[in-house]
């Protein structure tokens, strides 16, 4: 649980600082569930400037809370929190100088989203939360007062976790959890994670990844794990001692996103996962009549394919029934029992630019184009980055600030590695499932 807060103050020399104004929103990795707002008396002048900069004056906190009025609130709704800020170790500051006058000792772990965007968000001209926010397409409202900063912190933070695939953030607040008995501890944990489509974590009581799973039900397939009487099971029974979960909206993106994080973390639970993901590829070549054959054959990864299949019958099946979408020949397409009266009767240029249109539409190969689908909320899409046919990445956007460029495009996008699988896992979704749509990157860059 994360404590995020922005504070305004009086400004002054160091360590006899004010706070004038505070606001705290308690975030649980994915929405907000309490939050504290209010402006604050400091019992002290403001400087000139801090009342240019924020609005704030001495006459709008005559009648404000002072701190000691406040302050049993911000332990209420920091208790068991980590305090998250943009400079944190400045808010942090503040806020335990001013419980110091009180004679409390107020002591809390905390996270620097500076520090945070300087690792995870490398080579950005600035990292102050306002050309952060611009630079992502964060809307932010009343900069420089504490709640709105606040609020646009809480979003910057939701991006740093997603781009977090190391889980390094997540593993700081698992160590948090007090510890519970088995019984007790899986249904609880079953209780936190949604019914929704996403990828979920299991951490042992270090805070370390000993489990990712991926489901279009989460919460389901959680029970099963916590249910299951197998020797796997049990063992990651008595181990786990936290959930964390990634609401991903699409089933593609957290296919995408589980491969990717079991090779980046190498959670012990997950050995089987780390196999391949294809054992069968479709090839290209031509016959002596100059006809471009088909051919599914087994996977040869220092070969050029045009896509990959999980098993040599299911890219004969799958090649069985697009042969009569595209009018491809049997006899071209290694379909065994031919018929001696299905073989083609077209010309080797009229074939084969029937061969090319199912090439072009099955493959990846050479493509520019962003996958659009559905996103962990209502207003939000996921985006899948393909370039020069490689998979680059991921990431959501909100439908309120549209892509409108591939700069913008390439900031929200959480890198992850190229691979074979990788593109297998995209190709043979888009064969079987449908997005909500496919952008070619010519179109994001040029709109008219």
């Amino acid at each position: 649980m994360y404590a995020i807060l922005d504070l305004e103050t009086t400004g002054g020399k160091y360590n006899e600082e004010g706070i004038t104004e505070i606001a705290i929103y308690k975030f649980d990795g994915h929405e907000i569930v309490d939050q504290f707002i209010s402006l604050v008396n400091p019992e002290r002048p403001i400087q000139a400037f801090v009342v240019g900069l924020t609005g704030i004056n001495n006459q709008m906190l005559r009648n404000a809370p002072k701190f000691y009025e406040v302050a049993k609130r911000v332990i209420e709704i920091t208790t068991d929190c980590i305090i998250v800020a943009h400079n944190a170790q400045f808010d942090y500051r503040i806020l335990q100088l001013e419980f110091d006058r009180l004679g409390y000792d107020y002591q809390r772990k905390s996270l620097c989203t500076v520090e945070l965007a300087q690792e995870l968000l490398p080579d950005q001209q600035s990292y102050s939360l306002g050309k952060l926010a611009r630079n992502l397409g964060i809307p932010v409202t009343d900069r420089h007062r504490a709640n709105g900063d606040a609020l646009a912190t809480v979003k910057l933070f939701k991006i740093l976790l997603a781009k977090d695939t190391q889980k390094k953030i997540i593993q700081e607040s698992v160590k948090l959890n007090p510890k519970k008995q088995l019984d007790t501890k899986l249904r609880d944990l079953i209780e936190e994670i949604p019914s929704q489509t996403g990828v979920y974590y299991m951490h042992n009581a270090n805070g370390r990844v000993i489990y990712i799973g991926k489901s279009r039900n989460m919460k389901k397939q959680v029970n099963q794990h916590f249910t299951s009487d197998n020797q796997k099971s049990k063992r990651i029974q008595n181990e786990v001692e936290a959930l964390s979960y990634d609401e991903t909206g699409s089933e593609l993106v957290a296919l995408l996103k589980e491969h990717e994080e079991v090779k980046k973390i190498k959670p012990h639970h997950n050995r089987g996962a780390r196999r391949a993901k294809f054992k069968a590829q479709l090839a290209s070549f031509y016959d002596e009549q100059g006809y471009l054959n088909l051919q599914v054959e087994k996977a040869d990864r220092t070969k050029a394919c045009i896509t990959t299949f999980s098993t040599i019958p299911s890219g004969l099946a799958y090649l069985g029934r697009m042969a009569e979408q595209y009018e491809l020949s049997p006899d071209k397409i290694g379909l065994k029992d031919v018929d001696e009266n299905s073989s083609c009767t077209d010309s080797p240029e009229v074939y084969n630019a029937k061969v090319q249109d199912f090439i072009n539409a099955h493959t990846l190969v050479g493509k520019n184009q962003i996958i659009i689908d559905r996103g962990p909320s209502r207003d939000e899409r996921s985006a899948i980055l393909i370039e020069n046919g490689s998979f680059r990445g991921l990431g959501y956007y909100n439908l309120n600030h549209q892509i409108t460029n591939l700069d913008i495009l390439e900031r929200i996008i959480t890198a992850m590695k190229d691979s074979q699988d990788a593109r297998h896992i995209i190709q043979s979704y888009l064969r079987n499932r449908k997005v909500i749509k496919i952008i070619e990157l010519q179109e994001l860059n040029n709109p008219d």
